[in-house]
C-alpha cells in the first residue's frame, strides 16, 4: 500500500561548481533539450532500479517531478539520493502493484499532492527461467499480477485523471519476446504479450482523449537482475551476445534513452507502437543466410 506522506526532494543547489547541479545530466537524458519535460509529473513504476531507475533519472534531468513505486522501499534510496545532491524533484511510494485498492489510493494521493499525471510508465516486471511444466500456479499469478494486471490497475486510474484532462503520454516496457515467445519464459512472455495488446487497445480507444499510448520492446539490455535470473552462466552470455548482429547487448542508458523520446513531444504523432531496441536481434532471428557465407546453387536434377 502507499505510504503516507511521501519522502520527497526538492530543488537544492544549481551551482554549476556542485557535482549533484543538473547540469550534469544522466546519459539517456543527452539526447533531448534541456528542460523537455518541465512542470510535468511523471510515475514510473519500479522506478528504483534497473531501466526504470535510468528512466526515471533521465525524466528528473529534464525538468519532470518524478514518483516511483515499487513493492520494496530499499528500492527507492538510489533516486531520492540522487535527487537531494542533484536538486530533482522525486518522491516515492510503497505500491503492490497486484493489489487494485493500493493502485488506485497511491495515484489519488498523486493527484491530491500534484493536481495531475502526465506520464505513466508501466516498467514494474518480474521474471526467471523456468521450465513450463514445472512452472508453479504461484509464480505464474505473481508475475501476470505485477505485469499485466498492474499494468492496467496504473493505466486505468492514470487513464481517468488524463482523459480529464485531454492529454497524457503512456509508455508500456514489454519485451522482445512478447511478439516471438521464447521458451522458458512462458509466464512473462504471457504477460507481456497481453500488456502490447493492452498497449494496441488504449492508444486507439484514448487517442481521441488527447493521450498517447507506446510500447517500448528491449532484447537483451545489461541489468544486474537480468544476469541474475536470465543468463547467470557465462557461456549462456556469450552465446547470447553472438546472436546480436550488433554483436552487445544494449546499456540500460540506451534504452532509457529511446523511452525519454517516445514520452517527449518529439514522438507526438507516434501512438499505439511497439518500438523495438535489440541490436538486430529479432531482424535476424529467421535469416536463412549468413553473412561471409558462399552458397552454391544445387544442379537441377533433370541435367
Amino acid at each position: 500500500m502507499a505510504d503516507a506522506p511521501p519522502p520527497s526532494h526538492s530543488p537544492s543547489s544549481n551551482d554549476p561548481g556542485d557535482p549533484g547541479a543538473p547540469h550534469a545530466l544522466p546519459a539517456s537524458a543527452r539526447w533531448l533539450p534541456a528542460g523537455t519535460f518541465a512542470g510535468e509529473v511523471a510515475l514510473v513504476t519500479g522506478g528504483g532500479t534497473g531501466l526504470g531507475l535510468e528512466i526515471s533519472r533521465g525524466l528528473c534531468a529534464l525538468g519532470a517531478t518524478v514518483a516511483i513505486a515499487s513493492r520494496n522501499p530499499e528500492h527507492h534510496s538510489a533516486l531520492l539520493n540522487e535527487a537531494q545532491a542533484r536538486g530533482w524533484n522525486a518522491e516515492a511510494h510503497v505500491l503492490d502493484l497486484r493489489e487494485a485498492p493500493s493502485v488506485r489510493s497511491t495515484v489519488e494521493a498523486l493527484l491530491e499532492r500534484h493536481g495531475k499525471i502526465d506520464l505513466l510508465v508501466n516498467n514494474a516486471a518480474g521474471n526467471f527461467v523456468c521450465p513450463a511444466e514445472r512452472l508453479s500456479t504461484n509464480a505464474w499469478r505473481s508475475v501476470l499480477g505485477i505485469v499485466l494486471d498492474g499494468t492496467f490497475y496504473a493505466s486505468k486510474h492514470v487513464g481517468r485523471a488524463m482523459i480529464a484532462a485531454r492529454k497524457g503520454v503512456i509508455l508500456n516496457v514489454v519485451a522482445t519476446y512478447a511478439t516471438g515467445g521464447m521458451p522458458g519464459v512462458v509466464h512473462s512472455a504471457s504477460a507481456k504479450a497481453g500488456v502490447l495488446a493492452m498497449t494496441r487497445t488504449l492508444a486507439g480507444e484514448w487517442a481521441p482523449h488527447g493521450i498517447r499510448v507506446n510500447a517500448i520492446a528491449p532484447g537483451p539490455f545489461q541489468s544486474d537482475g537480468a544476469a541474475r535470473n536470465l543468463w547467470p552462466d557465462p557461456a549462456v552470455e556469450q552465446r547470447i551476445v553472438e546472436s546480436i548482429p550488433l554483436g552487445r547487448f544494449a546499456t540500460r542508458d540506451e534504452v532509457a534513452a529511446h523511452s525519454l523520446w517516445l514520452l517527449s513531444p518529439a514522438s507526438a504523432y507516434i501512438t499505439g507502437e511497439n518500438f523495438v531496441v535489440d541490436g538486430g536481434l529479432t531482424a535476424a532471428s529467421s535469416r536463412l543466410w549468413n553473412p561471409g557465407e558462399r552458397l552454391e546453387r544445387r544442379p537441377r536434377k533433370d541435367g
